[in-house]
């Protein structure tokens, strides 16, 4: 059955941004306030901003650092996840450990991993695995535990190996919840960039900032926060596309269920 609601998401999807834009536009058309301009002044600033070399001199290095980072903490979080998810006893010995750690927000951590690991890269890619580890772990240690018991006594019926029940049971039972985990600290990591890039950095958007800011630069510091809204939504994108390829099996199983029902 047709959902009869879709081609009013699918219209409205784009109108909201556009709505947004047209009414920042028109009621900073006419700002004489300093720290408030228009937005056709930002604008016209933002091409000439990020596209005469700060592009592959700040943009880059960011989503490098934050690339490496969110791929070690979905690595971690999957592995670690799957690890306690299986096991009962594991689980409750590491629980109050993760739920203590989990309590400490990524940015406090800054100044630590700033004595240990310096001021280099591998400190922005520490603080960013730290706060994205948190959902994928978490997310994967639920996906595991909620398996389903008789395709678990099915397995074991059938004497699947070790690493095919690991694939294409837990792993690909657990993967919506995975899924769901890495959504979330893709988030968490693009704010943890900014937030690592303000302490001791030499170069990138979180950095390029704070420059314009304390220069008071502050049309080109509005065309910075522009350019991390449009990262965000770019990798969204990215993020979706590759999510409805790799659970295509899961979504057409969802859909046939709702038409069962």
């Amino acid at each position: 059955m047709r959902d009869p609601g879709r081609g009013l998401r699918l219209l409205l999807l784009p109108a909201l941004p556009v709505l947004l834009v047209a009414t920042w536009w028109l009621t900073t058309a006419d700002s004489t306030n300093f720290f408030w301009p228009p937005l056709e002044q930002i604008l016209r600033t933002f091409g000439e901003t990020w596209f005469t070399g700060r592009f592959t001199a700040d943009v880059l290095p960011s989503l490098a650092r934050l690339l490496v980072g969110y791929l070690v903490a979905v690595a971690l979080g999957v592995g670690l996840g799957t690890a306690i998810g299986s096991s009962r006893t594991l689980r409750a010995l590491v629980e109050p450990v993760l739920e203590f750690f989990r309590a400490i927000p990524s940015p406090v951590l800054v100044p630590i991993l700033m004595l240990f690991a310096g001021i280099g890269n591998e400190m922005k890619v520490l603080v960013i695995v730290s706060g994205c580890v948190w959902p994928v772990l978490l997310n994967t240690v639920e996906g595991v535990r909620a398996l389903d018991e008789v395709l678990r006594d099915t397995a074991r019926c059938y004497r699947l190996r070790p690493r095919s029940r690991l694939v294409h049971l837990v792993l690909r039972g657990a993967s919506p919840q995975i899924a769901a985990g890495a959504r979330q600290a893709l988030s968490i990591g693009i704010i943890l960039m900014v937030i690592s890039e303000m302490f001791a950095a030499s170069n990138g958007v979180g950095f390029t900032i704070i420059q314009f800011q304390r220069s008071f630069a502050i049309p080109q510091m509005w065309t910075g926060i522009i350019m991390l809204g449009l990262i965000g939504v770019v990798l969204s994108v990215i993020f979706r596309a590759v999510e409805s390829r790799v659970l295509s099996w899961y979504t057409g199983l969802r859909m046939s269920q709702r038409t069962k029902g």
